[in-house]
């Protein structure tokens, strides 16, 4: 039992707070559910504490209230990927390549995993020190049913025995090895085929900082021939872009050039204004936060959020979230002067 008053139980939760919603959000996929799920667990242990026989860690024991608030959540909200239409614009000889819908889809912001494990002797660290955070793993995991899900991200990623992973679930050791086993095969079919070209790094290597800065300078130009020129040389030829939660995608580099190219040409009807870029990070990936300066605007308002996945040196997809996430990004609003005052491509103060 946790003999605690209110104030000090608030704080014992508050020190496990952002490791309880990295956990939550890997869980979902959502980082508005995360924050969510984050205070339903420490209602349920506010409740619960009573319960609490010290057997295990405080820090086990939030683990498992999560987990089973998240696999609640699951059983009420059903999410799956969809498969989308092609209808879109897309050719039918397409169709094995078009990204699934995942419309719940959501970035989170690397300054908060820093807050996570900001050192990496912590326990937490293993939080998000593997190639677990990335989107082309949280997009992969969502193929999962629930409890394999559960299973998978406690054993292979915050490495928990078998024997506690079945008390977590109120389940068997034999029912979680066969969950394991399951959930690995299926994660397999869905991660990109070359996994050690897609691990992530905490600091990105010279050659991903030099494209960075040409993809975010091409992006600020208004020649649509020189965008098309630097895009085809910094942008894969099977490049994948999606917009969770809106229809949007393109297949491929060509589909992806002329599909934005209207919008950045000023001599096209459907031009939308001049853009201003932004580095940041998401999910231990590069990212630009994108702002734009419509016709007859004097400020650069937030307009989008890219999250970049690189191969063989090139962006090999782009999943763009929309402007409401740059306030966890702590990103402002708008670029009264066109950039934000101290930030160098990589995202880092001067």
């Amino acid at each position: 039992m946790l003999n605690l008053d209110e104030t000090m139980f608030a704080q014992l939760a508050e020190s496990h707070r952002y490791e309880l919603q990295v956990h939550c959000y890997r869980m979902l996929g959502s980082f508005d559910d995360s924050e969510d799920l984050v205070q339903e667990t420490f209602l349920r242990a506010w409740k619960k504490r009573d319960t609490y026989e010290g057997r295990s860690s405080v820090r086990s024991w939030l683990y498992r209230i999560a987990t089973n608030a998240c696999l609640d959540f699951l059983a009420q909200h059903a999410r799956r990927p969809q498969t989308r239409s092609i209808d879109e614009g897309m050719r039918s000889s397409d169709a094995d390549r078009i990204p699934a819908d995942i419309s719940w889809l959501q970035p989170y912001p690397d300054r908060l995993l820093n807050l996570t494990a900001p050192d990496t002797v912590e326990p937490d660290a293993a939080v998000v020190a593997k190639e677990t955070i990335e989107l082309a793993f949280l997009v992969a995991i969502q193929y999962l049913p629930p409890k394999q899900r559960a299973v998978l991200i406690l054993r292979d990623v915050l490495g928990y025995p078998s024997g506690d992973v079945a008390s977590v679930l109120d389940s068997t050791v034999p029912s979680v090895n066969s969950a394991l086993q399951r959930a690995r095969l299926t994660l397999k079919e869905h991660l990109p085929s070359r996994r050690d070209e897609w691990r992530p790094t905490d600091d990105p290597t010279v050659a991903e900082r030099r494209l960075l800065q040409r993809y975010m300078t091409a992006m600020e130009w208004s020649d649509a021939d020189a965008i098309a020129e630097a895009m085809t040389v910094l942008v894969a030829e099977d490049v994948r872009v999606t917009m969770p939660p809106h229809p949007l995608w393109f297949v491929g580099r060509d589909a992806f050039i002329s599909g934005m190219l209207g919008s950045l040409d000023p001599r096209s009807p459907a031009y939308v204004g001049e853009w201003r870029c932004v580095p940041t990070r998401a999910n231990r990936q590069l990212t630009v936060a994108q702002y734009l300066r419509a016709p007859g605007d004097d400020t650069f308002r937030a307009q989008v959020l890219n999250v970049l996945r690189l191969e063989d040196g090139k962006i090999a997809e782009i999943t763009a979230f929309e402007a409401k996430f740059f306030d966890a990004f702590a990103l402002p609003a708008v670029l009264a002067d066109g950039h934000v005052p101290g930030l160098t491509a990589t995202g880092r103060p001067d």
